[in-house]
């Protein structure tokens, strides 16, 4: 019978995520027992570990892709996963720390098939328990060292200053595409790089190498968030947990509307016209906007960027000469963003 090498068989991306799971969610639920009762209780919600009421469930805690990313860096330079664990887990809280603060301030009312924390518990607790995350996320970090914590901070610095870019595109309509992207490199893509950076400093990785996974990580994370964008229009609801055509509700200028409001074409006008009425959108309007965004190519042009953003984080991918496993895995996962249904 023939073994296989574990350094270089890949092994099936659901097989790497539940791995990267339970690595990080034993240590993640760990650190959660440091968080003040209050806390805990809809942090522990919000992750699926409980009900409302505190009781056990087996509730959806997301792809966790983020750790996965971590954990494979410190593969892909040499390094051991176990050493990243604390990144990644770190990583993970930031990332749920911005998931409840942006459900308040979208309004969502859904994540993950279940009601969001703040529509459970108000939205003061929901808001502290993000910052409790976040806090938690430092506190976990800061045995790895001074450049590590750098690192992270800068990488939620950029994020808030996405989410606040985000946020003001809302009262605006003349958002370009350029904003848009630049808003997406901090609020999405700028955690991913941290992630990828993160994982290849926990595996003792040379600068150079460090940098460019951190690269690889910035290209794949406007990847997703492209992808997000679409999912955000076209996703099956029963697939995303979020309703049909959420953000087109919220009014969001994402990557593919704000393109197809620049386009200088009818369709593009049309759907001008209907973000810029006061009222709810009803179900027709909503689906005529959908397709007034496909018409004027705002979502042919997000995937087409997606994809070349795919092939530009491969390239810096293996500009690292990663370990050939951990390389493939990582090539895998990032081809799951362009791909990918919820």
């Amino acid at each position: 019978m023939t073994t296989l090498d574990t350094r270089t068989a890949a092994r099936p991306l659901s097989d790497v995520l539940t791995w990267s799971k339970s690595l990080v969610d034993a240590a993640t639920r760990t650190a959660a027992e440091r968080l003040p009762e209050s806390m805990r209780r809809i942090a522990g919600y919000h992750f699926g570990w409980w009900d409302a009421n505190g009781e056990p469930t087996r509730g959806d805690g997301g792809k966790a892709l983020r750790p996965a990313l971590v954990l494979l860096c410190a593969e892909a330079v040499g390094g051991d996963a176990a050493d990243a664990v604390p990144a990644a887990v770190a990583v993970e809280l930031v990332h749920n720390f911005s998931l409840l603060h942006d459900d308040v301030m979208d309004g969502d009312t859904t994540r993950r098939h279940r009601a969001t924390a703040w529509t459970v518990f108000g939205t003061g607790p929901a808001v502290l328990a993000g910052d409790a995350l976040l806090s938690l996320a430092f506190e976990l970090l800061a045995p790895s060292g001074v450049a590590s914590t750098r690192l992270l901070s800068a990488g939620v610095l950029d994020l808030l200053d996405g989410q606040a870019a985000d946020l003001g595109f809302e009262q605006r309509d003349d958002v370009t595409p350029g904003e848009c992207v630049r808003m997406a490199e901090g609020k999405t893509a700028a955690l991913l790089g941290a992630a990828c950076t993160l994982g290849a400093l926990a595996g003792q990785g040379k600068p150079e190498d460090a940098e460019r996974l951190g690269a690889f990580g910035r290209s794949i994370g406007l990847a997703f968030q492209h992808i997000d964008d679409l999912l955000g229009i076209w996703g099956d609801p029963d697939v995303t947990g979020k309703p049909v055509y959420s953000d087109l509700q919220n009014r969001k200028k994402s990557l593919p509307v704000v393109t197809a409001l620049c386009s200088g074409t009818p369709a593009g006008a049309e759907l001008a016209e209907l973000y810029a009425r006061a009222d709810p959108l009803d179900d027709a309007s909503l689906a005529r906007a959908a397709t007034l965004v496909d018409e004027a190519g705002g979502r042919q042009w997000s995937q087409a960027q997606a994809e070349a953003l795919l092939a530009k984080g491969l390239r810096d991918l293996a500009a690292v000469n990663p370990n050939p496993r951990a390389g493939a895995e990582l090539a895998t996962l990032a081809r799951l963003i362009t791909t990918r249904t919820h």
